[in-house]
């Protein structure tokens, strides 16, 4: 049985990012890992990207294949015999169809919620729209070239992170690898948003989000592929 739970393409990731507090994120850390900090700062990202040729367990779903997702998430890292994995847990997940957020909620217990959304995209824009009471905005103004990141630069750190963390409702962790190659980056001329981040993700949330992004950012995607959840010992 093949390990791949989803394969897809991820095509215009916009990675708005802020340093935070650590005690913020301590509490939603999974057990079994730990924050993963960067020039001694744990970091927050709100990211918004666009999801092609999407297959579950290599179906391909109609009306289910290209949509866009809205999230917010957190870094993290857990030794293993190997070294140090590196990887993500989310706050929030928004998605624009129903069965993709059950399957996501059942399966990975991972936070979505499915809202209406749509998208403009281009090599130098990338706006996505999300609606919950009201209409909200994320739009970016982008370089038109990408080009690889420096090793050991800031948006690298951010861009590669290869695995998901979830807590479970028991309050153990199950685990899951995403791969990806490394990503090409177009540097962010302008950030607009235009967004009740409150009502989107929470009040503690939002006001960590306040304020100019320390990181713009937007990747060019990739070919990607979701493993199959383990739970970790």
């Amino acid at each position: 049985m093949s390990d791949v739970v989803l394969s897809a393409r991820w095509r215009h990731l916009a990675m708005l990012s802020w340093p935070v507090d650590r005690s913020l994120l301590l509490p939603s850390v999974p057990a079994g890992t730990e924050l993963d900090l960067h020039d001694g700062s744990a970091w927050l990202s709100l990211v918004g990207f666009r999801f092609l040729d999407t297959r579950l367990l290599g179906v391909s779903v109609p009306g289910h294949r290209d949509f866009d997702e809205i999230n917010l998430r957190f870094y993290l890292r857990r030794r293993d015999a190997t070294g140090w994995q590196r990887g993500v847990a989310f706050i929030r997940e928004l998605v624009p169809r129903r069965a993709i957020a059950w399957i996501a909620r059942a399966c990975y217990n991972e936070p979505y919620r499915a809202v209406p959304m749509t998208s403009r995209l281009s090599d130098s824009e990338v706006e996505y729209r999300w609606r919950t009471t009201r209409w909200h905005r994320l739009h970016l103004r982008t370089a038109p070239e990408a080009v690889a990141p420096h090793p050991d630069s800031r948006e690298s750190w951010i861009a590669e992170h290869y695995w998901g963390w979830t807590r479970q409702r028991d309050g153990g962790t199950i685990a899951y690898r995403v791969e990806h190659p490394p990503w090409r980056l177009r540097s962010v001329l302008g950030v607009s948003i235009d967004a009740d981040l409150a009502e989107t993700f929470g009040a503690d949330w939002s006001a960590a989000l306040a304020g100019t992004p320390a990181s713009a950012f937007v990747a060019e995607g990739s070919a990607i592929t979701v493993g199959r959840p383990r739970r970790l010992a």
